[in-house]
């Protein structure tokens, strides 16, 4: 028998959203004792809470929370006997019974393509968060060093990939994706593929204006429209945070990485195209990096 535990593994690898319904409380009789629980998705559930209209009632009301994207946790009081109000039939067990829904949203995604000195910097700092990241690189040996990560609040996705747009390809929609190889011309390769995915979610590129300048020409060379290649982000990070450390530009970068992950968690419906913050147009002093 799969247990919730189970369910929620399960629905997490699958990127599916779920509500995680536990029993907190129970005063008089009820169907199940405090600390029963139960997993809902959009289409399934996994596990019981006692059945009749306690369950259906949860159950309606964890798929509102998911079909709003909500992130929130809230608790539910019913009462179970017959002058208590009841959409799904009545129950007589006579007692109270006290409902904690958590929301178990699919989790956000970052790409990073380039695992080099700022993109392994990058890396170990998102790495401690609960979203999927997925780190590509040409060179074996920089995967082989994000075994390194491990172990990691993150789920991690390593794999070598000497074309990184292949792998663009099969991001799940909404990525975040960050190019920051250790090559110009992969660089521009990838920057190119990822302007044909409308389905990623922002683009950041690392490099100082000069190199910018180029890329733009280049994109309109290769079909990019002003418009297309303004979704890409370059340079990348926070003004506030200035360096050209390694450590310290993967600080700026995370930073405005967070920060646009938690706008995109409270006001972003899921397809929606979300765009990095707009900076100032000069060279950031922690992305001059040519």
């Amino acid at each position: 028998m799969e247990t919730w535990i189970d369910a929620v593994s399960t629905l997490r690898s699958q990127r599916r959203a779920a509500v995680l319904l536990t029993v907190t409380a129970v005063r008089g009789h009820a169907p199940r004792e405090a600390g029963a629980k139960m997993v809902i998705s959009a289409d399934e559930t996994f596990g019981s809470v006692g059945g009749g209209n306690l369950e259906m009632a949860a159950i309606a009301r964890a798929r509102q929370l998911i079909g709003q994207g909500s992130s929130a946790p809230e608790t539910m009081e019913l009462r179970l006997n017959d002058k208590a109000p009841a959409t799904y039939g009545r129950q007589c067990c006579g007692g109270e019974i006290k409902l904690l829904l958590e929301p178990l949203p699919v989790p956000e995604t970052v790409a990073i393509f380039g695992l080099g000195h700022v993109g392994m910097e990058l890396a170990r700092i998102l790495s401690r968060h609960p979203i999927d990241l997925y780190l590509t690189d040409s060179r074996p040996e920089a995967i082989e060093a994000a075994a390194l990560l491990q172990p990691s609040v993150a789920t991690i996705h390593a794999q070598v990939a000497v074309m990184g747009e292949q792998v663009l390809g099969t991001l799940p929609e909404g990525s975040h994706v960050l190019i920051m190889t250790h090559d110009h011309a992969e660089d521009f390769h990838l920057s190119d593929a990822a302007l044909r995915y409308r389905s990623l979610g922002s683009i950041g590129l690392i490099g100082s204006k000069a190199k910018w300048a180029r890329f733009r020409k280049n994109l309109r060379d290769s079909g990019h429209s002003e418009q297309e290649i303004s979704r890409i982000q370059c340079p990348i990070g926070i003004p506030e945070v200035a360096g050209k450390q390694p450590a310290v530009i993967a600080v700026s970068v995370a930073a405005q990485l967070m920060q646009l992950l938690g706008d995109h968690a409270e006001r972003s419906a899921p397809g929606n195209i979300v765009e990095l913050p707009t900076t100032p147009d000069r060279i950031h002093p922690a992305m001059n990096r040519a």
